[in-house]
This record gives structure tokens, sequence and C-alpha cells, in this order.
């Protein structure tokens, strides 16, 4: 945890004592970075012991010298300047930063220094941070990270006495506000997470996860839905999703417009859908093979059956692209191929580079999880939601802090925060194998250096044809990464870039036709070289996918008027109870 002491920023108590203020700046940042870089094993070298290196820095004067000289001429504009006549800010990027987007914070010269100062600090702190020695890349990536946790929590929106929005509500509701605030901040103790919507607009079954279907099977692991068909006729090859087992499947079939599986049924597809169990003490022992055997293992046999195809397409989304393209590989080696197409969407199968992440991984910190949940145990839902959540600080912690808890707000009712929200755990040992053998030592790439099921795995042996999805903004699965997917499967490929990030480049429903997204470049090339040489095109990747999925159909059939069959009755309505099992 961080402590802060005011003043917030250098030169809130005056000019004067800005040298002094400038000197508690940079030992409060030393210290934050000796509790997060102790030089335990987490971290090596001279950055290990930053509080006794910053103020010997050579280096540092020049960036004292230009920060000294910055205040000084904001403050003389706070001197000039006239309540309720603003002035054009001294430091031009405050304008673009929405956190100070308010009026009031031009309302007054104080608070208008206030949101200056911290842009002109902000710098500082980036310069220091550039300055300090690291031992290697990871060591370096890791300093700048923890750079900017500090930076976005220091900044005055995030407390009561430097937001001039808080004090202006809590006169304007006689302290309602306050009262509010403090109500939020209590339930979401209780909670034990920051709400970051109106949960009480959703229900799973009620206005989420509503696509008419049926539970056809289930396992100790898995539920597997069939949705009714909505056109009279259907393509002969259906359609198997795998999604994500560290979230619920729900992203898939969020409301009806934003749907990606009611947009697959529309499009004439029969569509099965993996719904994972969020798994308890019962499953604390569960084993990245069973994850595999259990799922998409036990899943394809039972939609071969149903529909009587012996081929099929096949989808997977963020890890469930991991688990499925490893069912895969296994098949293979078995000398089955049920693939007949292959869409994985934000999938890293090569984990070379693996962004921000990376900064949470290494030798120690996996070695510790093993020795605590590697034999059995629970990797919570809540622990792998705040990780998540902190690579987006200013997106998912520091906005829903000051409009929760400092202005008493309610967030409003948004569907893809609820389900971000609805986090679900990993058992122990699956979790502890993928973080050691694809984040940590990236062995799945390599042909035969992994056994699993009892098959030695090579991804080579995939020839479907593939349909890779990567986001442009993607903070979980850069979208070089999910490039290199093109190097390790056999098939051809047809590699796309969709705008925004993880979640909101997939979920871009087709009847909005928003964004837009990049194709048909040079597969030759490296991802930059592909993104060059790419074609920029308008809206939805949806639309895309759409009509390349179409030459995969295989034909067509009249749609079944029945789900599951005699060996796979309908066992209960979609979406399904293990959805919503807490």
């Amino acid at each position: 945890m961080m402590n802060f002491q005011t003043p917030f920023w250098p030169g809130a108590q005056g000019i004067q004592d800005l040298p002094k203020q400038i000197e508690q700046l940079t030992q409060s940042f030393g210290r934050f970075l000796q509790e997060q870089m102790p030089g335990d094993g987490m971290a090596t070298g001279p950055a290990a012991a930053p509080v006794a290196r910053l103020p010997q820095l050579q280096k540092m004067q020049p960036l004292v010298t230009e920060l000294m000289s910055a205040h000084k001429a904001l403050w003389e504009q706070m001197l000039q300047q006239r309540a309720g006549e603003p002035a054009e800010p001294v430091v031009a990027e405050v304008k673009r930063d929405r956190r100070f987007s308010s009026a009031a914070w031009t309302s007054s010269p104080v608070y208008d220094y206030l949101r200056q100062a911290y842009v002109l600090n902000s710098r500082f702190i980036n310069g220091l941070a550039a300055v300090l020695p690291a031992e290697n890349a990871k060591e370096a990536a890791r300093l700048k990270f923890l750079t900017s946790q500090f930076i976005d929590a220091l900044s005055p929106s995030n407390f009561a006495a430097t937001n001039p929005e808080v004090i202006q509500k809590a006169l304007a509701t006689e302290g309602q506000s306050i009262t509010e605030g403090i109500n939020n901040l209590i339930r979401d103790m209780a909670k034990g997470r920051i709400s970051t919507t109106d949960e009480s607009a959703f229900e799973v079954g009620r206005n989420l996860a509503t696509t008419e279907g049926a539970v056809v099977y289930e396992n100790d692991l898995i539920q597997l839905i069939q949705y009714k068909p909505l056109t009279a006729r259907v393509g002969k090859r259906p359609l198997l999703i795998t999604p994500p087992c560290i979230n619920r499947f729900y992203i898939m079939d969020l409301q009806p417009e934003s749907s990606l599986v009611r947009f697959a049924i529309e499009s004439g597809h029969t569509v099965f859908l993996i719904s994972w169990k969020n798994p308890g003490q019962s499953e604390a022992k569960r084993t990245w093979d069973e994850y595999i055997d259990l799922g998409p293992l036990s899943a394809i046999p039972v939609v071969q059956s149903i529909t009587g195809s012996k081929t099929m397409n096949m989808l997977g989304f963020c890890v469930g692209g991991t688990l499925l393209s490893t069912a895969l590989a296994v098949l293979a080696a078995r000398g089955e191929e049920p693939a007949a197409s292959l869409t994985l969407l934000t999938t890293m199968l090569d984990f070379a580079n693996t962004g921000d992440i990376d900064l949470f991984i290494d030798e120690p910190s996996v070695a510790a999880r093993e020795a605590a949940i590697g034999q059995g145990g629970i990797l919570e839902g809540r622990e792998l939601a705040g990780m998540f959540s902190s690579l987006r600080p200013n997106d998912l912690v520091w906005p829903y802090v000051s409009g929760n808890y400092l202005l008493g707000n309610t967030p409003p009712a948004f569907d893809i925060l609820y389900w971000n929200a609805d986090s679900t755990g990993l058992p122990g040992p699956m979790a502890c194998w993928y973080l050691r053998n694809t984040y940590l030592e990236n062995r799945l790439r390599i042909p035969g250096e992994l056994t699993l099921c009892g098959e030695s795995v090579d991804l080579g042996r995939i020839s479907a044809p593939t349909y890779l999805l990567a986001t442009r903004e993607d903070h979980i699965v850069p979208w070089q990464t999910a490039y290199l997917v093109t190097r390790l499967l056999s098939g051809p490929h047809r590699f796309v870039l969709g705008a925004s990030g993880h979640i909101a480049g997939v979920i871009n429903p087709a009847s909005k036709n928003r964004r837009n997204y990049w194709v048909d470049g040079d597969l030759k090339g490296d991802a930059e070289q592909w993104l060059a040489s790419a074609t920029e095109k308008p809206g939805s990747w949806w639309h895309d996918w759409a009509a390349w999925l179409e030459k995969q159909k295989g034909g067509e059939k009249a749609a079944p008027k029945v789900l599951g069959n005699e060996a796979n009755p309908e066992i209960e309505p979609a979406p399904g109870r293990y959805v919503k099992a807490r």
C-alpha cells in the first residue's frame, strides 16, 4: 500500500518551499519502489534500492531545475488569475486529461493550479524513472509500470480535499453525497472489490445470456449448450465455441444485439458452447490435462453424435483458444482432425511477449504459487480480476474510487463491466501449469516439448484453415503476439486486426457496426510489416468473419427441430446452472 501525506504535489505550500517538497516527492517515489521492488527475488540490481540511489543521481538535477522553472511559471499564472476567469493552461496537455474535464477544475485558480501541477510532477517522476538504472529489459519494464501506478494513484482527482467536484457536490447536497460515498465504500468492502456498474440492473438468464437453447451434456467441469436455430436451413457443419475459463461464458452472449452467439445462429450455424464450472474445493486439484479432457475433448464427440457431422467449425476466445488449440494438437497426435476450421480470438500460443502481465510473472512468483496451490487449492477470481484491473487503473480503478466513494455516485449499468466483475477462479494445479509452461517458459510453441493427455503435442499438426483476430489496444494479449500464431499452425490463415481492446474489440456488434479493422496484410513479414501492408475497413470485423465462416459450412441442411438426441437429451434450459454458480 502507498502512504501519501499532504502536500500531494510540490508547490502546494508555496513556491518558497518548492525544493523541500520536490525532495519529499522524490523520497515518496523511492519508498514506493522499494516496497514494490524490494530486491528479494522479484527484482535485483540497482533499482532494488531506489531510496538510496534516487537523490544521488547526477542526472536528476536537470529534471529538478526544469520542474522548478515550470512551477514558478505556473505559480505566477495562479497569482494573476481571477476566480471565474480561467486562463489558458501553462501545461497544455492538461486539457486532454479527462480526469480534469469538469468546469470545476477551472472555477478557482487553486484547483487549476493543482491539475496543472499534477501533470508537471508526472513528467518529473517519469523522468526520474527513465534515469534509474535497471539490470535487464524486464526490470526496466516493471519500473515503468510501477511508475505509472504511482502517478495514477497520486492524481488530485483521487482525494476529497483536492477535488473541487467533490467539494461542490458535498455543498450542493448538504453532505448527502459524503454519506452515500461512505455507504458505497462499506458495501464494496463487504464484496471485496470496487463496483464498476449498477449490478442490480442485470441477471444472467433474465437480460444476459438469453439466447434460447438447452444444456445437452454435462460433466464435473463443463456443461455443453446447444442453441435453438433461428433460420430454416443451417450449415451441415456445426460451430463449437470454447470461451475463456477465467471468466463466465456469457461475454459471448450478452444482450441480443451484442451477442456473438446469436449473430452466429442468425448466420445459419448450429451453435454449441462450453460453459465452464466455477471451481470450488471439489475441483481444487484439477489439472490442465483435465481441462482439455473434460472440456473440448469431451464436447467434440457429443457435437458429432448430435449433428451427425464428423467435422465442425471451432472457435476459441483468449485462454479458451489456448485450451482448444492444445486439445486439437492432442487429437492430431491420435490421428484425428475434427476441426474443419478454427477461429481464435485474441489468443496466445507463442508467449514470447505477454505485455504488462509479464510483470507479475517470474520464477519466484510462480514457484510461490506452486508451493501454495500447486497440489490443490484455488487461484481466486477476485485476485485475477484485481490484477487485470491494475493494468488499466485509469479506466477500471480510479474513476470508481472518485465516483463511488468521493462523489457518492452509483455507477451506470454496463453489461460488459457486470460480466467483468462476475469473476471465476482457477484450480491451483491447472493455473500453475499454465503460468509455468506458457507465460514463464513458453514451451507450448515447441514441437514435442510437452506431453498432454498422454500425447506429445505439436501445434504445427493443426492444419485446419484459421481465422485469427487480434485487437490493436489489447493489454492482455498484445496483437503482435497473437500474430505469432500464424507461425505455429500449418493451415491457411486469415489474420484480422480489430480496433479497441481485449473485450470491446471482440464484442463489436455487427448491428452497430462501429470502429474499424485491418485485413489482407502480407503474412510473409512480421506483425508490423503485415500492418503496413494491410487494408483498413470501417465497421465491425463480425461481417468479415461471417463471410469467411460461410465458406466453411460444408453445405446446408434443414435446421434441427429438436435439441440434443436420444443419447444426449436436454438436461435444462440455457444458460444452465454452472454459469450461475457462485
